[in-house]
């Protein structure tokens, strides 16, 4: 090796001892007759120290010549620092530079490569390789290997086995687009590469692989959004022999241990909730319960008053802000603005501030009486000082309206602490939804999820209310795994493709494979996968799952430093039998 320590490692303990330091230069203080330099490493950074009455001129002279980003070796003595550093580890001692090897030059780089860079996002994404050397990215890569090493520890313990799945596989029609990959062997042929291992880890469950596990690369095709990476990783489970009780507690076990193992936190037992019950009280099938807030419907406390806003809806629901009765016009009419966004939809927003003094004050009170909103504010339970925050329409867009406005209210009542953690199980999903394009019904979660046995002849009546054994683990409002029990019959798989519009050649050309093994003894099995970006990001504080991968695209989904996706040359278009451009 060519250092004998690390830049993270010397304490007190060390003084008197020659080392040896490899890193680069995080900065040089130079004060004329003594120099400073800040050698860094991942393992932290340690200063150097050069001083003219006692270190050879030649020595100083190389000293001064170097900037930052430098490669160095120093050979020297540790010694005690006169002026000690308690905000960093090695903040007690410093180097006595004997010998100074310039291991390489560099550049100034494009931006500061310390904890509060200058560099915006694109330049740091360009020049990802030094935005890696920055400790913030740093930590949350090493973060991430953690959450690795513990997830494997804790499925290895219950004799999960890791077993690899295909990446070069098949295109399916359902869910996001595949990425294609064309075939040079066989012309006019295509590979797809996986959004999800799903058909193979069932088969590994035909196989007699009881528990599987994969930390697994997937890939969609998708519209890209802000934190949305089109390959992402998923830890991606499987297990036989067993029902609904069974993986929930295993995989709520999972994360309980992470939070235990990675952040020293005694996550408590995580709550459930059905599919139907977070729609109504918090429109959204992944609420955030770090804080309460949930909806109240009003409707039959509201009609035959002549308001037709709320006549004409379907449903009527709102939420109470506790203390925040004293709202002024104008920050009433920052939140009616918000809810108008495209982005949200609404044409309205009803308030109700009941006043500290018992007294009311609302938007309606030309339609609605002081007996009407002291009802209202019963049905809120709400108390003198908070503000009711109302809307109106068709039920599920008013749900979906409201949520947006519940999550607003708690971001500014500062109730979204990303230091606390709340998880959630969201239970008994639709197992089918209707889609306005295709004027048929998709899958909601993947077309081998169970329905609920007692559910199955509503699929011959009223699809849309077939319930699936299908759940999602939700943390901190953010969808963090889902899952379900499988179809594990040919019959049944065979019956779940025709409601989904399948016909039987279509069925057996995309899934032939999956319901033939079906008839070799298929065991009763189901699983989850988690998405580890998304939870690496929850468990690192951060909104974005960017500084959790090692190299990201960017929002257009580019990766700006290797510069892909490219053109390829007509020469190999050929070879794939893809005609030339002209």
């Amino acid at each position: 090796m060519l250092r004998t320590h690390t830049c993270g490692e010397l304490r007190i303990n060390h003084v008197n001892q020659a080392v040896t330091l490899t890193g680069w230069v995080q900065r040089v203080r130079n004060k004329g007759s003594i120099l400073w330099i800040d050698l860094r490493d991942r393992y932290g950074i340690t200063q150097l120290i050069f001083d003219e009455s006692s270190t050879d001129a030649s020595l100083m002279d190389k000293a001064r010549s170097v900037g930052r980003e430098f490669v160095l070796q120093a050979k020297g003595i540790v010694v005690e620092r006169l002026s000690k550093n308690d905000k960093m580890p090695t903040g007690d001692v410093e180097i006595k530079v004997t010998e100074l090897i310039l291991l390489n030059a560099a550049k100034t780089p494009p931006f500061t490569i310390e904890d509060e860079t200058d560099g915006g996002d694109e330049l740091r994404m360009k020049y990802r390789y030094l935005d890696l050397r920055r400790t913030p990215v740093r930590e949350s890569l090493l973060l991430r290997h953690k959450m690795a090493q513990q997830t494997r520890i804790y499925l290895d313990s219950l004799n999960f086995v890791e077993v690899e799945t295909p990446v070069l596989i098949k295109s399916t029609p359902e869910g996001a687009r595949d990425f294609v990959v064309p075939s040079r062997v066989h012309h006019g042929e295509f590979y797809a590469l996986p959004q999800s291992p799903q058909t193979f880890k069932q088969l590994l469950m035909v196989s007699g692989f009881d528990r599987y596990y994969q930390i697994v690369k997937c890939f969609r095709d998708e519209d890209l959004r802000a934190d949305r990476q089109p390959e992402f990783t998923q830890i991606d489970c499987e297990m036989a022999f067993i029902t609904q009780e069974d993986i929930l507690s295993t995989f709520e076990g999972l994360i309980r241990h992470l939070f235990k193992a990675v952040k020293g936190i005694e996550l408590p037992a995580v709550a459930r909730m059905s599919y139907d019950d977070a729609m109504k009280y918090y429109g959204s099938d992944k609420p955030d319960t770090r804080f309460e807030m949930t909806f109240t419907e009003i409707k039959h406390l509201t009609t035959g008053k002549n308001f037709v806003v709320f006549d004409s809806a379907e449903l009527v629901v709102g939420i109470c802000a506790k203390g925040c009765a004293e709202y002024t016009r104008k920050q009433l009419d920052e939140l009616t603005e918000y809810v108008k966004r495209p982005q949200v939809g609404a044409k309205g927003l009803v308030y109700v501030q009941y006043k500290a003094d018992g007294t009311f004050k609302s938007s309606v009170d030309k339609f609605y009486s002081t007996d009407d909103l002291k009802k209202w504010a019963e049905a809120f339970n709400a108390q003198p000082g908070d503000l009711m925050l109302i809307m109106a329409g068709e039920t599920n867009t008013t749900r979906k309206q409201l949520n947006e406005l519940r999550l607003l209210m708690g971001e500014k009542l500062g109730l979204r602490d990303k230091n606390k953690f709340s998880a959630l199980w969201v239970l008994d999903f639709p197992l089918l939804e209707w889609n306005e394009e295709t004027n048929r019904y998709h899958a909601m979660h993947h077309p081998f999820t169970s329905p609920k046995p007692e559910d199955i002849p509503l699929l011959e009546t009223d699809p849309g209310k077939v319930r699936a054994n299908a759940y999602d683990m939700v943390l901190n409002g953010s969808e963090i795994g889902g899952g379900s029990i499988r179809i594990h019959d040919r019959a049944t798989q065979q019956m779940m493709f025709t409601h989904l519009g399948f016909t039987e050649e279509e069925a057996k050309k995309q899934f032939g494979f999956l319901m033939e093994a079906f008839e070799y003894g298929a065991p009763p099995h189901g699983g989850i996968a988690f998405g580890f970006d998304r939870l690496c990001a929850l468990f690192g504080g951060s909104e974005s799952i960017r500084d959790f991968i090692a190299f990201p695209k960017n929002n257009s989904g580019r990766d700006v430093m290797i510069d892909s996706p490219s053109t390829i040359s007509d020469e190999q278009l050929k070879e794939l039998g893809i005609q030339v451009r002209s």
